[in-house]
């Protein structure tokens, strides 16, 4: 049987933690949450030997054990509670060789705790242009652990990571520092007091506000008494803890790290110059966007109409082949053009993510982050505030969850009710085929468009920042800071395994409730009250004898989804939506996309499927479908009508539920929820009236 050791990957951001995660894992990773906390959780498995893996954790950066955030209290907790499924045989932490010094502080703090621990110096490719010089031996002594020198770009050293972690037995368990120099008095008291326990862990247990449900509290319950002292002394004696661990640190690196000036090479800061100026710095941000939106419409098309040409393809296979009947129809007309709305737009997801992760690989992520922040502190949001507003392009459910890094609650609060205006992955599907149906092709307005309505959504979260900011009374007093890592070419294999995993979390997460739906509304169209369902090829026949058996079947299926129970439906919302352009059809898919935006498209295809046996594909179904006067249903005052509803709208379960938990409550969410749908209303009707 094949032995399986806990491995916690720890670091500070941005040392390539999640590079290392990804040579040692490869694709063997799953994402999810920490039981009951809104923080991800990534592991992976790594084969060390052939009867031994490595079950690795990666941990949320954090910059030391001083808790002062949700993620970095998940490290913490962790790490003091053995009894935890997760706890680690060996931690590895992962720093980088250009900032060791700030790195080496949360080594030294894991180190105490006991815990088998690991040294990894990443990017040490850089060391030669750098000019840097490191005596390992020396600092494998005078630190007491193993050292492993790593490249996740020239893919060197994780071989022997992988050894030194299998071979974590001997490594030394010793403390780096003896932390009764802190405070001789007050650490000789508690030692007296706990004499079995980790005098470091007792020290953590003390000044941290972390969740310690699961920790043993009969052992440690009266270390709680040391809580009542002045929260100013324990800051003084963290503030001492600091300054101990730096004196220590500042020691081994005297000796055993060196820098050659006159051979660094800094075109860190030239590029800063202009990617960071107050004008051309935005400027060349809105033209990389612009050039992002257009490709994934040129490079998309292609797999696109294929995908599409393919499943219309199908479902009429599907009805040629097999027998006539309730399957059949389930299949041809509900479950392959569901598949069909959830495949056709990977193309386009996988691009946004590509390009997305091309940004944060290459370190001009955090310039953005940077650059922004200078303009959004006049509109009552937290510097802090622009991490989950530029994540919210992703998705909105991990960008709530981003706000928990805010420690001001009010901060945090108008940035959860405001991210949801970003224009997030789910919104692309409903804008990609709108664009395509409504917005010539000539030039670069199909992009232009798409970046416009990102804008837009942007553009709204800052008034809406601003007007919750003056309504509560709110002047924010935090201050924003951003590490800003080195620029480097992105890794490929790091960008496609993000492609990879957020394209799949969207094809499994999106795609199941897409399929739930679809075959729901196949059954609501497929079966109705009353004669004038059951009867409908009687009454159409009647009252239109001159058809042809083509036209005539095709009138027949539209008479029978009309009277069908999403056809009642959907005729019961067309007095309020009408005077946004919208038909009874259209009003089904605004419902059932309250599941998830990307439903939309897919509500639609099962629609037309099931009202029209033709072999035409969806985007083309839907430039062909009239108004009763005759004219196109899909013009350009409905396409935007519909594209600034999507902008503006909830039109998300996931999300609501989320801030719902982030709130502790149905206050937030549901205020939330009336006023983003009533906005979009109210953009759609102006904009459909002026339009048409």
């Amino acid at each position: 049987m094949a032995k399986l050791l806990n491995v916690a990957l720890l670091g500070n951001p941005n040392t390539g933690k999640t590079s290392v995660f990804n040579r040692l894992t490869g694709l063997t990773q799953k994402v999810g949450n920490y039981p009951g906390i809104t923080v991800e959780k990534k592991e992976g498995r790594s084969r060390l030997d052939p009867t031994t893996y490595a079950r690795i954790l990666d941990l949320p950066g954090t910059y030391s054990l001083n808790a002062s955030s949700m993620d970095e209290s998940v490290v913490v907790e962790l790490l003091l509670n053995k009894k935890d499924k997760d706890f680690p045989d060996v931690a590895v932490v992962v720093t980088d060789v250009e900032n060791l010094k700030r790195n080496l502080l949360l080594f030294t703090q894991v180190k105490d705790l006991n815990i088998p621990t690991i040294l990894v110096i990443n990017m040490a490719d850089q060391m030669k242009r750098k000019g840097i010089t490191l005596d390992i031996p020396l600092m494998e002594t005078q630190l007491n652990t193993r050292i492993v020198l790593t490249s996740t770009r020239e893919k060197m050293g994780i071989d022997s990571l992988r050894k030194a972690i299998l071979n974590y037995r001997a490594l030394s368990t010793e403390p780096a520092m003896d932390v009764t120099t802190i405070d001789p008095e007050y650490f000789e008291s508690l030692q007296r007091i706990f004499p079995n326990e980790s005098l470091y862990k007792l020290w953590l247990v003390i000044t941290q506000d972390v969740n310690f449900s699961k920790l043993d509290r009969q052992r440690v319950s009266d270390a709680t008494a040391f809580k009542t002292q002045p929260e100013s002394d324990l800051k003084r004696l963290q503030q001492k803890e600091t300054i101990k661990r730096y004196q220590l640190i500042n020691g081994v690196l005297k000796q055993a790290y060196k820098v050659d000036l006159s051979v660094a090479v800094d075109l860190r800061s030239r590029f800063d110059r202009v990617l960071m100026h107050k004008f051309w710095g935005y400027l060349i941000f809105f033209f990389i966007l612009m050039l992002i939106f257009q490709s994934i419409y040129d490079w998309s098309s292609i797999p696109q109409d294929f995908i599409d040409g393919t499943f219309a393809s199908l479902s009429d296979l599907a009805k040629q082949q097999l027998p006539t009947g309730t399957f059949t129809s389930l299949l041809a007309e509900g479950i392959i053009p569901g598949l069909g709305g959830i495949l056709i737009f990977i193309p386009q997801i996988a691009l946004l993510f590509f390009f997305l992760s091309l940004l944060e690989e290459s370190g001009y992520m955090s310039r953005v982050v940077f650059l922004m922040d200078r303009g959004l502190r006049k509109f009552g949001l937290s510097g802090k505030s622009v991490i989950p507003l530029i994540s919210g392009t992703a998705c909105a459910i991990p960008a709530v969850m981003a706000t928990r890094n805010i420690e001001n609650w009010r901060e945090r609060l108008i940035t959860i009710l405001v991210t949801p205006f970003t224009t997030c992955s789910a919104r692309l599907p409903v804008y990609a085929i709108l664009i395509s149906l409504v917005i010539p092709k000539q030039g670069f307005y199909q992009g232009m468009t798409l970046m416009g309505l990102y804008l837009l959504g942007f553009i709204m979260a800052l008034v809406s920042s601003w007007i919750l900011s003056k309504t509560l009374k709110f002047n924010s007093k935090s201050y924003f800071v951003v590490e800003m890592p080195n620029y480097k070419l992105p890794l490929l294999k790091n960008v496609l395994i993000t492609v990879l995993e957020k394209t799949k979390t969207f094809v499994v997460e999106a795609g199941k409730i897409i399929m739930a739906i679809s075959i729901l509304l196949w059954i609501m169209a497929s079966y109705g009250p009353g004669k004038n369902f059951s009867n409908a090829a009687e009454i159409v026949q009647q009252e239109q004898p001159q058809l042809n058996n083509e036209r005539l079947e095709t009138k027949i299926n539209a008479y029978k989804l009309e009277h069908s129970y999403i056809g009642i439906l959907g005729k019961s919302l067309e007095p309020a939506i009408a005077p946004l352009g919208f038909d009874w059809k259209i009003g089904i898919a605004l419902i059932s996309s309250f599941a998830a935006r990307e439903v939309f498209v897919g509500t639609l295809a099962t629609i037309y499927h099931v009202e029209s046996d033709s072999e035409e594909t969806i985007k083309n179904r839907m430039a062909s479908e009239v108004r009763q006067d005759g004219s196109p249903l899909f013009n350009l005052a409905t396409g935007i009508s519909l594209m600034l509803f999507y902008a503006f709208a909830m039109q998300c379960m996931s999300t609501l539920a989320i801030v719902k938990k982030e709130t502790n409550g149905w206050k937030w969410p549901m205020i939330q929820l009336f006023s983003m749908t009533l906005l979009a209303y109210l953009a759609a009707f102006t904009s459909y009236q002026i339009l048409s």
